[in-house]
């Protein structure tokens, strides 16, 4: 089985910066395209970034483009999710998620971590 393990979420301020990292176990996750996916309260999933299994190509989507860079370390069986000039609508859990992979204008995966708590305060 695939297990996602999510770290790095906290709270700051507007304008910060955090990193979350996404380590696997039990099976290697380098084959799979990876994402990041968010839920604010109230809201449902979104999707955030993703990144090919290489490494090679990645997405993101309109509102944090510029703010977000998304990368992966296949050797680790990590994956990482810098995210700078963080604003109060980026609060949410973010998740985790292998096999990703894109369907017209929406994405969707297959596996899933627990989540991590980010909070951005005004």
């Amino acid at each position: 089985q695939v297990q996602l393990v999510e770290s790095g979420g906290g709270l700051v301020q507007a304008g910060d910066s955090l990193r979350l990292s996404c380590a696997a176990s039990g099976r290697t996750v380098s084959s799979y395209a990876m994402g990041w996916f968010r839920q604010a309260p109230g809201k449902e999933r979104e999707f955030v970034a993703a990144i090919s299994w290489s490494g090679g190509s990645t997405y993101y989507a309109d509102s944090v483009k510029g703010r977000f860079t998304i990368s992966r370390d296949n050797a680790n069986d990590m994956v990482y999710l810098q995210m700078n000039s963080l604003k109060p609508e980026d609060t949410a859990v973010y998740y985790c998620a292998a096999d990703t992979i894109r369907e017209g204008s929406s994405w969707a995966s297959r596996y899933w971590g627990q989540g991590t708590q980010v909070t951005v305060s005004s």
